[in-house]
């Protein structure tokens, strides 16, 4: 059977940069072997496959090393394309682990992240990422700490004191796809925050991958670390935005929004503009 992978460009920025990531829309997945391959042989970040299901679809997403049970840009590409095929709309998509809903109107794709949230980390375990991105413990952000946080996948945030100090951050490949792999993390995420906007990079070895132009689980799971460490402003209704740079040092400008509301655990807004398709490439 041939497989079609159609390629989008999820978070772009004004017309260009972005994110690119497959997407296969088809009545039944390839083997997880086919998927790996198909993913590999793409050669972005992820590969989203989906399927009918029920009044849905459900999901999968490969990354060229493994599977990832969700992943913000190829989720946005895959609202684009559910649209493009089936009108601007909202779709449900099962994933391995949580429902979550996208939707899409003209060039702008919306996600709802599983529920966000800050998790504990113990100082051994910093400190073995510290060193492996090359960051002295004493160069993290004084209002913010270095933790854990997940929205549909762990992530480790690295907050810094400048701009500069996120771009410049070179770290050992091999080191960290051992570590990430054996801790289940998924992004090493460098990130300065400045009032509502937050410039960061995605160091992604656990997918064979040394860095994401942009992720919007990454930033789900960064909106929702500052909603628990109180670093928001919320609006009289509750919620608060966002607003990310991301892709920069890669020569990929990518920007991305998030809403959320005040209460803890729960999902994430993200949005940004999506191009595509721009390819039909067949695998058999």
């Amino acid at each position: 059977m041939n497989w079609h992978v159609d390629t989008y460009y999820a978070f772009t920025r004004h017309g260009a940069g972005g994110n690119p990531a497959g997407v296969c829309l088809s009545q039944r997945f390839p083997e997880d072997t086919q998927m790996l391959d198909i993913a590999a042989q793409m050669g972005f970040s992820e590969t989203a496959f989906a399927i009918r299901h029920g009044t849905g679809f459900r999901v999968r997403y490969f990354s060229p090393a493994a599977e990832v049970d969700f992943c913000g840009h190829a989720t946005l590409a895959l609202g684009k394309a559910l649209a493009v095929k089936f009108g601007d709309g909202s779709f449900t998509l099962q994933l391995n682990h949580s429902h979550i809903t996208v939707s899409c109107s003209g060039s702008t794709a919306y996600l709802h992240s599983p529920p966000a949230s800050a998790r504990p980390i113990s100082q051994p375990m910093l400190e073995k990422y510290l060193a492996i991105c090359g960051i002295s413990p004493d160069a993290l952000s004084k209002s913010l700490p270095g933790g854990l946080a997940y929205a549909g996948n762990l992530h480790l945030m690295l907050p810094l004191p400048a701009i500069e100090d996120v771009d410049t951050i070179a770290y050992d490949f091999e080191k960290a796809k051992r570590a990430m792999q054996q801790d289940q993390l998924t992004t090493l995420v460098p990130m300065h925050v400045a009032q509502s906007s937050v410039h960061m990079r995605n160091l992604f070895a656990a997918g064979n991958v040394y860095e994401d132009p942009a992720t919007g689980a990454a930033a789900a799971a960064v909106a929702g670390y500052l909603r628990d460490h109180q670093c928001l402003t919320y609006s009289t209704d509750g919620t608060a935005t966002l607003s990310f740079t991301q892709g920069d040092a890669m020569g990929q400008p990518c920007t991305l929004a998030a809403s959320l509301t005040d209460k803890p655990d729960t999902s994430v807004t993200v949005s940004g503009d999506v191009i595509g398709p721009i390819d039909d490439t067949v695998i058999i």
